[in-house]
């Protein structure tokens, strides 16, 4: 579990937009909105190179791209056409290592209460809640960005800096000049990774779906690569040692060392090479 702490003041661009503001004594800011306002939050500010900027939404897409300049920015959509979308408040969290907000529905009786912490803490919930909310995140050249919903599409394209995202029901896709990680259960996942000197192992791995991971430049690593109803195919010479099956290959590619691993049950696998 990280421990966070207020870095500092955020900085929130609200334009024509009426809510309610409220900051606790750990650092997160909480905004909600009447009924019948404005359903867009934006949010600015700085994220300095090495940190991370992290989004977690559980009903909707998110969509990571490069930002422009310097600053960091998020915006969220509320829509629905059941639930009321002021029910979800947007929740800012600055901590050590960076900036984490999320989509915080309403609590339900008997169940643990939804509260917004750093990577895999805290808790995010919204069963009987209809609330779709979309975000696009913009993040500058140098920082990591971790992303998280379970019923929609996660994307972070033109990253510069590690990426890891995650969903449960939807497609996952990336492309950094560095090196990245994604998974879901039923959705495609396509990767595409500009750097090959990962130190922790690399996974990707869903149910329903097909994996497509390219890689730029040479590479040293040991690859397995597990499908039960698929193809497997690569671009990069493998070492094999024991037996071949149509559903799973183990190998190293050129000197070995760092781990790779894609694994699905229904799709095939490729393993491609960049330009």
């Amino acid at each position: 579990m990280l421990t966070f702490r207020t870095l500092g003041p955020l900085a929130l661009a609200l334009p024509l937009l009426a809510c309610s503001l409220e900051a606790d004594d750990a650092g997160r800011i909480s905004l909600s909105f009447g009924k019948g306002q404005s359903d867009e939050f934006h949010w600015n500010g700085p994220v300095a190179a090495g940190q991370i900027l992290e989004v977690k939404g559980v009903n909707g897409a998110v969509r990571a791209e490069a930002a422009s300049g310097s600053e960091a920015e998020v915006v969220a959509e509320r829509s629905s056409r059941r639930s009321n979308p002021a029910d979800v408040n947007i929740v800012v969290v600055e901590h050590a290592g960076g900036v984490t907000i999320c989509a915080v529905y309403p609590d339900r009786p008997g169940e643990e209460p939804n509260e917004c912490l750093p990577g895999d803490a805290g808790h995010l919930g919204a069963r009987g809640n209809s609330v779709k909310v979309d975000f696009i995140v913009r993040v500058p050249d140098g920082v990591s960005f971790r992303g998280r919903t379970v019923n929609g599409r996660i994307s972070a394209e033109g990253l510069t800096d590690s990426v890891d995202i995650r969903t449960v029901n939807g497609a996952a896709a990336f492309s950094t000049s560095g090196y990245g990680v994604a998974g879901t259960v039923n959705g495609s996942i396509t990767g595409s990774l500009g750097r090959t000197d990962w130190a922790a192992p690399l996974e990707f791995e869903t149910v329903n779906g097909s994996i497509t991971l390219e890689i730029d430049g040479d590479v040293d690593a040991d690859v397995e690569m597990r499908t039960v109803n698929g193809s497997l195919n690569t671009d990069f010479p493998l070492t094999v040692q024991g037996s071949i099956s149509r559903r799973r290959l183990s190998g190293t590619i050129g000197d070995g060392g760092r781990q790779l691993s894609l694994s699905t049950v229904n799709g095939s696998i490729e393993l491609r090479r960049g330009q």
